[in-house]
């Protein structure tokens, strides 16, 4: 067995090389789709004593000398390469988890990867082990400023009884200088060691056990390894398939549970008696009958049959009164008759696109209680009542691109919301994606992460909801209050409310705090250069010396990222790579707080918090960095390197957890039957902060509550960008097992298809039996034949990172559904995610900033066919149909309580503003390869109906202006859209208006949204229409004639200047291009019906149909339009009363002066009796 020492890195110095990643092992080699980046080596930095931070790499030449005779390079245990006695060695990998999370992490492209070793990374203190810089007391050998030894609470380790304070590098020095019998010498009282195995120090220091019981005698760490899903260990055949017989016979497994190591009762007691653990004996889980995890709930009957039956009524109706319509043409306005056909075909054909995908909604349920008998029932304690988890892993994306538009604090509760999330601690992790590369983001996810120490545990420990905390805080009353049984809750409360309102204070003072300190350090630095240049010039300099203006961290160094005045290479399209593992992964047992504690008593309470990364990917100007697609790539890269769940929760910086079990929801049904062919569960968006009236529908109530329901009916609801849960392996461009091709034909509860021959059944079945035996398969770019898994593509697939390769089989098998029930397919064995993870090492990082800088997309398929798709800036639409496309499903999640909470802008222009980006994205999908008529067959023709009207509704933006400006054109010309006001007019009309009241209000019934809502999106539908989606298309079509690119910027998330009223946004006006078609809209139709007016009464023979006519659709414009008027006219009283005067003796004036200019026939130029113009 090789030496402990030899598994330890010297303090002097640490470098890897990644060529260890590539070329070792048994794998074969992996043919490169991409020209090799230049070579690549980590260098880890070292802090002296006088605090100064050396960045310079180290030479190979120098490993000679002394100060490096011990010094070793610690290879990874990876699949390829496995070493001896990784058991024996558990403190040094905690020891080099702990120096990750120490660390800075910086690199890019052509430039050698950092690992800054940092004391603090905020002013602030923090006490939680797993917070990011060092703990502990320093060192006091002589020279050595390490941090003393600490186990995972924190606490110190003290190897002598003397209570000597020593560093772990410096205990292996002294012990290996000790006498032939290994009997260190202390350098504090002179004496031998009474003990020199760290785990026995370990065990000694800690009162409570946090290791697993002893395993069985003769039996490797490999072997105990349930996520036997990687390269070397699972043999895989010729033909790529995974040879199970292989693996039973290697492994000694079996299927079930079986294949769960659980110690026998003498070594449960032996390891009892010796403070190893409380041995666990699972709770048959097989025996039980078996429940579904979710249930599909159908409308009734009484509901969805008359909403039915009214669409295709109402589809008749139009179809007869367009009929009508084309043969009764008005010879007296042809022009007239002409326009207002064109715009009806083209409404009744939106309206079909629009409505057909309703014809199927249905509603979901889960039941949580099942969830946590199937995967965590069975591996309880039964002294504790805590026990492992077998749930999948949860990666959570959080993305933020500008710390001014998108507030820090915002964000940090956010963070926070996440950190307290209902689900185990050590199969969650939260990765932060700053695109900005801002040192304030950092800071601040620092103090969250610092904040979360005392946040989270009071949450599990009170039950709190939601657990934002300035959501919670800003409750008038806590609604569960009246369930609070600790006697302690309201004293523990008022504690958190003080320490969330320093919290805030923090926050908020880190802008003023970063610029003092940034001015202090550089005014020092410049001082510093002045005194150089003094010594060594042999003239007084002339000129003061100049220097860049960085911005520095807390601990003295220069931020890599974006500096305040930006800086080659410190800007924000241009710095290198970042991660700082700000929490590290937690320990796999359960670590209990006490009453001692510094805020709270958290006796019996657990205090570990997930893994929290901070990552802001390489940016380099001659690069297409793809916004927000590309920076959600490069953190599936990262979290696949690090954490790899296979299941990834993505969620805006200003939507939090509302629902602490809203991860369990989603989890229901990716566990499910059949969840193995569902790539996503989508939540509905809710939001705070709206206006009670919801003036421009910013709820989007009747899309989220009515479309996205009737789509679950089909293949599932579109991903629309937050507050959705994928599934990681459907990301990379996999398609699903058991797919299946759909006949153009409607759905199947409505239409059902003919009945299948006994021969076609035969070959279905067969079909059926070797897609079961295939697993995933992926589709070739010109085939339309379906491959298997091929190893050999995914260098060109993936990226050259072996490490990331290597992973996509383990998040496959990870994510897969407990095989529980004869009819799960493609299940895993229950126990199997019982087992601890991997420690986090830091050549982990190193491979993570490998994957997130910007060379790493050259010539692979990121973008294209895998992760988040490029090329339009509704990137969560396109990626979401792809998945569609590839036959995946996806489930629509409505909970009791809401699942997630977020912002929406409630100012007029910043709303439109966003309009016209989700717009102008579908304008790019209908000219792209993703319009729905180019869909495969394995999409459902409904399915196929709903993208399309996603492509084609901003074009009914142009027939809508144009049938706006009608009923003005019909006033001032004295014609209508017909001859006259017939009967069948009347009737067809009425019938149309009749029937869509009818639809509207059974959508209300079986959706459970309010009258209002509906009527506000209404609304919305033609102020959008009218501005932002004509707009929109203008924009699509010059960027695909012309190549003209579209840029958007971010939308605000502050609020107004008026602090005292939350909806002061609401009242604000900016003025916008976008606001000039509604406003002149506006002003038509008054002036028209003005003039109509006044021509009818002085007509000698007035055509009070006519006008009848006109203004009742002038009528209909202006009542759309009502909220956009309302928002221009600003705060309610502020208005001045001569705007309205003055408004109304403009439009009279301009009216008397067309009928003047155009004097009715027959008036005779007499106008209003015995009055006359001059």
């Amino acid at each position: 067995m090789a030496d402990r020492s030899s598994l330890k890195e010297s303090r002097s110095a640490r470098m890897f090389s990644s060529e260890y990643q590539y070329g070792l092992g048994n794998r074969p080699p992996m043919v490169p789709s991409a020209p090799s980046p230049p070579h690549h080596t980590v260098s880890f930095t070292r802090r002296s004593k006088s605090s100064r931070v050396s960045r310079d790499p180290l030479d190979i030449s120098d490993i000679g000398s002394p100060e490096f005779v011990d010094y070793h390079v610690q290879l990874p245990p990876t699949p390829d390469n496995q070493l001896l006695g990784t058991d024996s060695s558990a403190i040094s990998a905690k020891v080099e988890e702990q120096y990750v999370s120490s660390s800075l992490f910086t690199g890019g492209f052509n430039s050698v990867t950092r690992a800054q070793l940092i004391d603090k990374v905020i002013e602030s203190e923090s006490s939680h082990p797993q917070m990011a810089g060092l703990k502990g007391s320093s060192c006091v050998v002589p020279g050595c400023d390490s941090k003393i030894m600490s186990d995972e609470r924190g606490n110190d380790i003290l190897p002598c009884e003397c209570d000597f304070k020593i560093c772990h590098d410096c205990f292996v020095d002294a012990v290996r200088a000790g006498d032939q019998g290994g009997a260190g010498i202390c350098p504090g009282c002179k004496e031998p060691y009474k003990t020199t195995d760290l785990d026995e120090l370990l065990i000694n220091n800690t009162t409570t056990p946090y290791s697993l019981p002893p395993p069985p005698a003769g039996v490797s760490k490999m072997d105990r390894r349930l996520s036997l899903m990687k390269s070397t260990k699972l043999t895989r055949s010729q033909t790529g398939d995974f040879d199970h017989n292989k693996w039973l016979f290697e492994t000694k497994g079996t299927y079930g549970y079986g294949n769960v190591i659980w110690p026998a009762e003498n070594d449960v007691n032996n390891g009892a008696n010796s403070g190893g653990g409380t041995g666990r004996k699972p709770i048959e889980l097989l025996g039980k009958p078996w429940k579904p995890l979710t249930r599909k709930l159908s409308i009734p009957a009484a509901l969805i049959s008359p909403y039915r039956l009214l669409i295709v009524i109402r589809m008749i109706a139009l179809c007869l009164f367009l009929a009508w319509r084309v043969m009764h043409k008005n010879e007296d306005a042809v022009w007239l008759w002409g326009m207002s056909i064109v715009c009806e075909l083209w409404f009744a054909f939106s309206w079909l696109l629009d409505q057909l995908p309703k014809l199927c909604p249905i509603n979901r349920s889960t039941d949580l209680s099942v969830l946590r008998e199937k995967f965590e029932t069975p591996y309880l304690d039964s002294e504790t009542s805590v026990g492992k988890s077998d749930l999948p892993g949860v990666d959570v994306f959080v993305s933020t691109a500008d710390p001014e538009k998108e507030p820090p604090l915002v964000t940090a509760n956010t963070i926070l919301s996440i950190l307290a999330a209902d689900y185990p601690a050590e199969k969650l992790a939260c990765y932060v994606s700053d695109d900005g590369g801002a040192l304030l983001t950092f800071e601040a996810m620092a103090e969250a992460a610092s904040f979360a120490d005392v946040w989270v545990p009071f949450c599990r420990k009170h039950c709190i909801e939601p657990r934002n905390p300035e959501s919670y805080f800003g409750l008038k009353k806590d609604p569960f209050m009246n369930n609070k049984v600790r006697p302690d809750f309201v004293k523990d409360r008022r504690r958190m409310k003080r320490e969330y309102d320093e919290f805030k204070v923090r926050i908020n003072g880190l802008p003023d705090s970063i610029r003092r300190r940034s001015d202090a350090y550089h005014a020092r630095e410049e001082i510093k250069s002045v005194k150089y240049h003094r010594q060594n010039a042999d003239n007084l300099l002339d000129q003061p010396v100049k220097i860049p203006k960085g911005t520095w961290m807390a601990d003295g160094t220069h931020w890599p990222g974006t500096w305040s005045t930006p800086s080659s290479e410190h800007s924000k399209g241009d710095h290198s790579g970042i991660i700082q593992v700000m929490l590290k992964p937690p320990s796999d047992e359960i670590l209990t707080g006490n009453s001692e504690d510094r805020y709270l008593d958290l006796t019996d309470v657990d205090i570990r918090l997930p893994l929290l990364v901070y990552v802001s990917r390489e940016k380099r100007q001659s690069y297409d960095h793809n916004k927000k697609a590309g920076a959600m790539n490069a953190l599936v890269r990262a979290s696949a390197v690090m954490s790899n769940g296979p299941f990834i929760l993505n969620l805006d910086c200003d939507h939090y957890i509302y629902n602490s079990q809203a991860l369990r929801e989603g989890m229901c049904f990716m566990m499910d039957r059949g969840g193995d062919r569902l790539s996503y569960v989508q939540f509905p968006q809710r939001f705070e902060g709206i206006d009670p009236s919801d003036r421009y529908a910013n709820n989007n109530v009747v899309f989220f509550d009515v479309n996205m329901r009737a789509l679950d009916g089909l293949q599932g609801p579109m991903y629309v960008g937050t507050g959705c849960l994928f599934r990681r392996i459907a990301l990379y461009g996999f398609d699903p097992p058991r797919t299946k091709e759909h006949q153009s034909g409607f759905c199947g509860c409505c239409f059902p298809r003919r009945k299948t021959t006994d021969d076609e059944k035969r070959k279905k079945n067969a079909t059926a039996e070797e897609d079961e035996n295939r697993g995933l398969r992926t589709r070739d770019s010109d085939s339309e034949d379906d491959v298997m898994m091929d190893f050999s593509t995914f260098p060109k697939k993936f990226g050259n990172s072996n490490v990331l390769i290597d992973s996509v089989e383990l998040a496959e098998f990870q994510g897969r559904p407990l095989a529980d029930h004869p009819n799960v397919k493609n299940g895993r064995p229950p126990g199997a995610l019982t087992i601890p993870r991997d420690l986090l090492d830091a050549s982990a990082v190193a491979e993570a900033i490998s994957v997130i800088s910007c060379w790493y997309e050259d010539k692979t398929e990121w973008g294209n066919r895998v992760g988040w798709i490029y090329g339009s800036v509704t990137e969560d639409i396109v990626t979401g149909f792809r998945m569609h496309n590839r036959g995946w499903r996806s489930v629509y999640c409505v909970t009791k309580r809401d699942a997630f909470r977020g912002t929406a802008p409630i100012n007029l222009t910043d709303r439109l503003h966003q309009v016209l980006r989700w717009a102008t994205g579908s304008v790019e999908i209908f000219f792209s390869r993703n319009n729905a008529i180019l869909a495969s067959p394995k999409m459902k023709f409904l399915q196929r109906i709903a993208y399309l009207n996603v492509g084609v509704y901003p074009f009914t933006s142009v027939f809508l202006i144009v049938y706006c400006f009608l009923p003005a054109l019909s006033l001032f010309s004295g014609q209508f859209i017909v001859q006259t006001l017939n009967v069948t007019f009347l009737s067809y009309l009425l019938a149309i208006t009749i029937t869509l009241c009818m639809l509207a209000m059974l959508e209300i019934r079986w959706s459970g949204i309010d009258l209002e809502d509906w009527w506000r999106n209404e609304q919305f539908w033609l102020i959008g229409g009218t501005s932002a989606h004509l707009a929109a298309v203008l924009q699509g079509l010059l960027k695909v004639i012309a190549g003209i690119e579209i840029s958007f910027t971010l939308t605000s998330k502050s609020s107004g200047d008026d602090i005292d009223d939350e909806f002061a946004d609401l009242y604000v006006v900016k003025w916008s291009s976008l606001m000039i078609p509604p406003i002149t809209i506006m002003m038509i139709n008054l002036i028209a019906i003005a003039v109509g007016i006044s021509r009818t009464i002085y007509s000698t023979i007035p055509e009070w149909s006519k006008l009848l006519g006109g203004v009742f659709f002038s009528i209909w414009v202006l009542a759309h339009l009502y909220p956009f008027a309302k928002g221009l006219m600003g705060r309610r009283g502020r208005t001045p009363t001569i705007v309205y005067v003055w408004s109304g003796l403009i439009a009279i004036t301009i009216s008397l002066l067309w009928v003047s200019i155009h004097p009715p026939s027959g008036a005779n130029g007499q106008i209003g009796g015995s009055f006359s113009f001059p």
